[in-house]
């Protein structure tokens, strides 16, 4: 019933979703803890009460797109709408690779590269990270790739590839095409976004999921040349943001002050996460996202994120080779956040100073 590729490969697995009635602390899936502007709920109660939604969307999400060419101030034939990043990221791997052609990226990184190339059954050039999780920017060019993508901030490391050096990478392998996947880059100190109008080959991938607090909307954008957007419009579904979507995305975007403060929450909360970490003997990667990598070398912290799920808080492990010591941690709120970390104290070793303190246990997230 089902091609051979199909029926033989591995399904992304996405983090726990608690059920209903489940009362999980949730700092597994890198979702923004606080809600997004209130410009949002007020569009979308004034579209649900009209009678707009009987009718179909415009196809190319012409609100959303005209906002995002304000916002960000590119062309509006430079902009693409999708169902989320990941599906502007399905349509770049449908547009661009059929069997045997390569697409390469450096990993650990997004685990959904390594399902789209299997879908298009694609040759996977996966360069290794070193401890430092510096780009193998050498290694990446060399591979000569089809596609090749930089997940940056990368995940699940956060760590953060300097736009001097992606403006290189993008000259390294033209005319061939390279795709920087930017879901975390709010949190960052520098986007790549405007190295799209001098170098036709790039592609740069936002989402509203993450610094905009719309993850349950799935909204995300492609910035490209005019030619890149007219060959990802081909294999674009016929409507593929709803109305209720487009509304939240037009709202969200006219409201950047208020992302902007939530972000500011967020990295001030991170830099103290991973202070307090580094204080409990984990090693931590300087994180530019609303996540940070926590690692105990040599050892399986599996069963660390099974024994705080036990305790009420989701954290992500992932059971791959170069990440078994390693647990993934959301930033939450400040109360999210100090109950991890009470969880921790008794759960990690070396966690107290000589007079058997907590060294960070009356500090305030706030």
């Amino acid at each position: 019933m089902f091609r051979p590729i199909i029926e033989a490969m591995t399904p992304y697995v996405p983090g726990e979703q608690p059920r209903p009635g489940q009362h999980l602390i949730k700092l597994n899936t890198n979702e923004n803890p606080y809600p997004p502007s209130p410009a949002v709920g007020k569009e979308l109660a004034q579209i649900a009460s009209g009678d707009l939604l009987r009718l179909y969307p415009q196809p190319r999400a012409d609100a959303f797109i005209s906002s995002a060419a304000r916002t960000y101030r590119m062309p509006r034939r430079s902009i693409l709408a999708g169902n989320g990043s990941d599906e502007l990221l399905a349509m770049l791997f449908r547009a661009t690779l059929g069997p045997g052609d390569r697409v390469a990226y450096a990993f650990p990184t997004y685990s959904l590269y390594d399902t789209l190339a299997a879908i298009q059954e694609a040759t996977t050039i996966r360069v290794p990270f070193g401890r430092d999780f510096v780009l193998p920017v050498a290694k990446l060019a060399a591979a000569r790739a089809r596609v090749t993508i930089v997940c940056n901030p990368n995940s699940p490391s956060g760590t953060f590839t300097p736009v001097t050096t992606l403006a290189s990478l993008t000259r390294m392998v033209q005319p061939r095409l390279l795709v920087i996947d930017e879901a975390y880059v709010d949190f960052a100190a520098s986007t790549a976004l405007q190295l799209v109008k001098s170098h036709p080959n790039l592609v740069v991938l936002r989402t509203l999921s993450k610094s905009f607090s719309l993850a349950g909307m799935r909204l995300g954008l492609a910035f490209a040349s005019e030619p890149v957007i007219e060959n990802l419009l081909k294999v674009k579904d016929s409507y593929n943001l709803s109305r209720v979507a487009v509304a939240a995305g037009v709202a969200a975007l006219s409201d950047i002050r208020w992302m902007r403060r939530n972000v500011a929450r967020v990295i001030r909360t991170r830099e103290l996460a991973e202070k307090h970490l580094r204080k409990l003997g984990f090693e931590v990667p300087r994180s530019s996202a609303n996540f940070v990598l926590a690692r105990l070398a040599g050892r399986d912290l599996g069963r660390l994120a099974s024994a705080l799920r036990r305790k009420g808080v989701l954290v992500r492990h992932f059971d791959a080779p170069m990440l078994r010591d390693a647990i993934r941690i959301s930033i939450g709120t400040p109360s999210e956040m100090s109950v991890l970390f009470k969880h921790l104290s008794v759960l990690v070793p070396r966690l107290s100073d000589s007079n058997g303190r907590l060294p960070f246990v009356n500090e305030s997230y706030r």
